[in-house]
């Protein structure tokens, strides 16, 4: 039986819980919307090659985060580091995983494949998180993930293809990978875990130097192969600082205050937005297929957020 006395304890600090749910909830929410610029700065791209592109979004995200930490920590860049551990290398390292293999993974399958197989990552986090973390999936949680799969399924379907498995099965890797880096970052919540992101972007920055330079997606290997126009380096630059940075920014903040299936759910507003900016930038006109599994995805997000915002304003003893 719980001691009356404590009723005042939760009554003071539901409150402070609602509001840092609703904050990460936005902040997540918003990382999604700086993701989804992704495909307008690519379509911008004249001529790097995907590695090219790797390599100076990783270095440009390298350095941003390097600058926030300094910012954040005032200085104390090392004790930063330290503070996020083992844990944060390990999530740096899932990060630039996923990172690489999304890239990869388009070289061998579809767009639509690939988007479809991401559309995975809520599983994944579902299991892990449960797992590793112990968070346990409201039944509200698995009917938005339904309602969202059910939207990218449809979003995709008229593309998705048949006979790509290894380049699927890289893209299910990439969700795995994201989702692991979730999971971790939530692990690691007691601490700033930006230092991850920063990491995630020295990882990318070594391995697509050493691809770059031994010939592989460049027209000559060594020195020439880091060669790319002013014009993709500016686009490069700011995918790192602006649409990668601030959006990992943004989604490891959250971190702290939303459970790992619902960071993942939140998250797909990218695939949202996604073709409405191109729509917009580009002139490229989405497929009815695209509006009508993006209305669905959306549908699925807000019921997620209302129906989370609702049961912490619930007392405990009504729950």
């Amino acid at each position: 039986m719980n001691d009356a006395s404590d009723a005042p304890v939760r009554t003071a600090l539901a409150p402070r819980a609602d509001a840092d749910y609703l904050r990460g909830v936005v902040l997540v929410a918003l990382a999604g919307v700086f993701w989804s610029l992704g495909g307008v700065l690519v379509r911008w791209v004249e001529a790097a090659s995907a590695w090219q592109i790797i390599l100076y979004r990783s270095l440009a995200l390298a350095v941003t985060l390097t600058l926030v930490i300094a910012i954040r920590h005032r200085g104390r860049l090392l004790r930063a580091f330290a503070l996020a551990g083992w844990n944060g290398i390990l999530a740096g390292a899932c990060l630039s995983g996923g990172f690489m293999g999304f890239i990869v993974a388009l070289s061998y399958t579809t767009v639509a494949n690939t988007v479809f197989m991401l559309g995975a990552t809520p599983f994944f986090a579902a299991f892990l998180g449960r797992w590793w973390l112990g968070e346990p999936v409201r039944r509200a949680t698995w009917l938005a993930m339904g309602g969202a799969t059910l939207g990218v399924a449809v979003m995709v379907g008229n593309g998705f293809a048949v006979g790509t498995a290894f380049g699927n099965l890289l893209a299910l890797g990439t969700a795995l990978c994201f989702a692991t880096f979730t999971v971790l970052i939530r692990r690691g919540r007691e601490q700033d875990m930006l230092p991850c992101v920063a990491h995630a972007g020295m990882i990318a920055l070594l391995v697509s130097t050493v691809v770059l330079w031994s010939g592989y997606g460049a027209p000559a290997p060594g020195l020439a192969a880091l060669a790319i126009g002013g014009r993709d380096l500016l686009l490069c630059l700011i995918m790192g600082s602006v649409q990668v940075g601030a959006g990992l920014t943004l989604y490891t903040l959250g971190a702290r205050h939303v459970p790992a299936v619902e960071l993942t759910l939140l998250g797909l507003t990218e695939l949202i937005l996604a073709p409405l900016w191109v729509w917009w930038a580009i002139g490229e006109v989405p497929s009815a297929f695209t509006l009508v599994g993006g209305a669905i995805i959306m549908a699925a997000i807000t019921y997620q957020a209302l129906s989370g915002a609702r049961r912490r304003r619930t007392p405990a003893g009504l729950v």
